[in-house]
């Protein structure tokens, strides 16, 4: 094997050494004429690129005139309209001669302003115009070809430049753009503007340098290993079950259970890792020469969870409960360590090694942006996006890597974030669309005979009386602030987990009808939804029901609550809007076209009956134990979807949930 090695590292040497001076000769000619090639290559690569950059600049250049043509447009109208009042209120007074005479003027200016701004408009427009595509546009294989010349080049310098002159071309190009829906398309202008309603939420919190504070590290193969381990040490115990009970009588004698259980659980994963170790520690019991990889251990459960909410459903409790015992000061003088550390994000990493500057770069967009390959877009487009990606990438790697930060340190960050992007996707995204599906057919100064979304209390369950327009206005309320959750959910799990494992934050037991639980106070919680939710009431202009937003009582115990009943909201909603994309591919089969048909006249009128339903009586207040935990409150409409779920072998479109694939809304809870 050493002799391969050694043969296999010398033969670029051996290759390289001239022969004779014939071959050295011809090797001098070869290389003169490759490095020819390869300027003049990267010449018209670079002009196309610089070619590329002006028609974008031009493309914006075009939009900034158009906007202010029509800006400009709409103020002479109203300059106009003002004229003409001021006119009529005129009559002899002197004042207001001189008013209508300064208004006239002033008319005048915006008429010219208005002429001014169309016709710049107009010019670029024609002169982009004359652009033929073919000058605009690089040639895939062109692409492939320079970037087989950079990996072949010396120069890493003008690699680097040769780089962001492509990436520039390939954003020229578009991305795929953000809120991209899965599924058929709605009427025209509906998606378009459930994505302006949403995109206001995107302002200065939601930069990539801001969101990186909350995007959990994707986990190693090492780390991964720490997980499974943790996971089989966690599913064996019944921690919560000894220690969360209600006849203790003394506190000393809880704080002695917690401490066996704690220590039976960290000797099972010490010995579960390295056998002799775990041997070493049962018989010499210091916990302390092991702080480390406890810390690692619970650090990795804990940044899994938050990146995959789906996992862990029956063991992550015992573990954030395991960890808020381990948080007392008196159990962390007899284990002589803590338990948690700060958990490993993006935006410590870079900020540990020097290189918060990536975050501010115009190519994160590209490099971790979400590519969807589903409805009607072709093949070929698909891979020319995710190639553009990857060029991003690269890019980025080797702009920013350093002594403290290698490229694989950097390709590890912009995984992560991409994680987050793909995140949104499945459990954001599909919001949106029932927000398209809310405004594409219904409407909240009107209604079709017979889809009236008024609900009546004391009538089929309801506990709210609203009208057809209030009950419209309050459905997309719920709707706009669970899309603002789920898009800020990283953050609010940062943040639940400081409240539940902070040391100065203690809780305690109680009934809270259902079942003995921890009340614990949440305040980064809490302040993190108020935020969310005064900036949903500014969007929408106002709020229909209570703002009230349950934590720490009987009704929302602790921060761990809250964030579980809002990892449900995708899982209510993604079933509902597959079962409405779906209907028109079913309807393809002649059978099963003629029972939707003969059930609900159609396609269109199907959609129709469910989504009446289920925004009728998912926000209709009902499904708490008592009227008055029932109602309009920012947990009541969470509790309201999950009893419409609950009902759903009831509805009389049942049976096409079932031909669509449903099997439920709850998941599965050994992922």
């Amino acid at each position: 094997m050493a002799a391969l090695s050694q043969i296999l590292d010398d033969a670029p040497a051996a290759e390289a050494g001239p022969s004779h001076e014939n071959g050295q000769a011809d090797g001098d000619q070869a290389q003169l004429l490759y490095e020819e090639h390869s300027g003049r290559m990267r010449a018209e690569a670079a002009a196309e690129a610089h070619q590329r950059r002006l028609q974008v600049a031009q493309e914006q250049w075009g939009e900034y005139l158009g906007q202010k043509e029509s800006d400009a447009a709409a103020l002479l109208t109203r300059a106009q309209q003002l004229q003409t009042l001021v006119a009529q209120l005129a009559g002899s007074d002197a004042a207001a001669a001189t008013a209508a005479a300064e208004l006239a003027k002033l008319v005048e200016e915006l008429e010219v302003a208005a002429t001014e701004a169309h016709a710049s408009a107009a010019q670029l427009k024609a002169e982009t115009g004359k652009r033929s595509l073919a000058e605009a546009e690089l040639e895939a294989s062109n692409d492939v070809e320079m970037k087989r010349l950079r990996e072949d080049s010396a120069e890493a310098g003008s690699s680097d430049a040769e780089d962001d002159e492509q990436l520039l071309a390939a954003a020229g190009n578009g991305q795929q753009p953000p809120g991209s829906f899965i599924g058929p398309a709605l009427p025209p202008g509906v998606a378009g503007r459930a994505l302006a309603s949403a995109a206001g939420a995107e302002e200065q919190h939601d930069s990539f340098r801001e969101r990186a504070k909350y995007i959990p590290l994707r986990l190693n193969m090492d780390e991964r290993r720490l997980l499974r381990l943790l996971e089989a040490a966690l599913s064996v115990s019944e921690y919560t079950d000894n220690v969360d009970v209600i006849n203790w009588r003394k506190k000393s004698t809880r704080v002695h259970t917690q401490i066996k259980d704690m220590c039976a659980i960290l000797c099972g994963l010490v010995v579960a890792q390295n056998f002799r170790r775990g041997q070493q520690l049962i018989t010499d019991r210091e916990f302390s020469d092991l702080s480390q990889f406890f810390q690692d251990c619970f650090e990795v459960g804990r940044r899994h969870k938050i990146m995959n909410p789906e996992k862990m459903r029956e063991t992550y409790g015992k573990m954030v409960y395991l960890l808020m015992d381990s948080s007392d000061n008196e159990i962390q003088e007899l284990l002589g360590f803590k338990c948690v550390r700060p958990l490993r994000t993006v935006y410590a990493l870079l900020e540990e090694r020097g290189a918060l500057a990536l975050l501010d770069d115009v190519h994160m967009e590209l490099a971790t942006g979400e590519i969807v390959a589903g409805g009607d877009r072709p093949r070929h487009e698909v891979q020319k996006q995710i190639k553009v990606k990857e060029r991003a990438r690269e890019f980025l790697a080797r702009k920013y890597r350093s002594r403290a930060l290698s490229e694989e340190d950097i390709l590890h960050c912009l995984y992560s974030i991409s994680d987050n992007n793909s995140y949104l996707l499945f459990n954001r995204d599909p919001i949106d669309r029932m927000i398209a599906y809310l405004q594409a057919y219904f409407s909240p100064s009107q209604f079709e005979q017979g889809y009236s979304l008024a609900i009546q209390g004391g009538s089929q369950g309801a506990r709210l009386t609203h009208s057809h327009e209030r009950q419209y206005t309050y459905v997309i309320q719920s709707l706009t602030l669970w899309r603002e959750i789920s898009h800020e959910m990283f953050k609010l799990w940062y943040l639940a987990d400081r409240d539940l494992l902070g040391e100065a934050n203690r809780y305690h037991l109680q009934n809270t009808g259902q079942g003995l639980n921890r009340v614990q106070s949440a305040p980064h919680v809490g302040r993190a939804m108020q935020a969310i939710l005064a900036r949903c009431q500014r969007r929408l202009g106002g709020w229909v029901g209570s703002s009230v937003v349950h934590l720490g009582d009987h009704n929302v115990p602790n921060a761990l609550m809250f964030i579980d009943k809002y990892t449900q909201v995708p899982r209510i909603l993604n079933p509902v809007v597959l079962v409405l994309d779906e209907l028109p591919k079913l309807c393809r089969d002649h059978q099963v076209n003629a029972y939707v048909q003969a059930a609900f006249g159609g396609v269109e009128p199907c959609r129709k009956a469910i989504l009446l339903d289920f925004f009728r009586h998912a926000f209709d207040g009902s499904g708490a134990d008592n009227f008055f935990d029932a109602g309009s409150c920012i947990d009541g409409r969470l509790t309201s979807a999950w009893n419409w779920c609950s009902k759903i072998e009831k509805k009389s479109y049942y049976h096409v949930f079932k031909l669509a694939g449903f099997v439920g809304f709850d998941g599965d809870f050994k992922g």
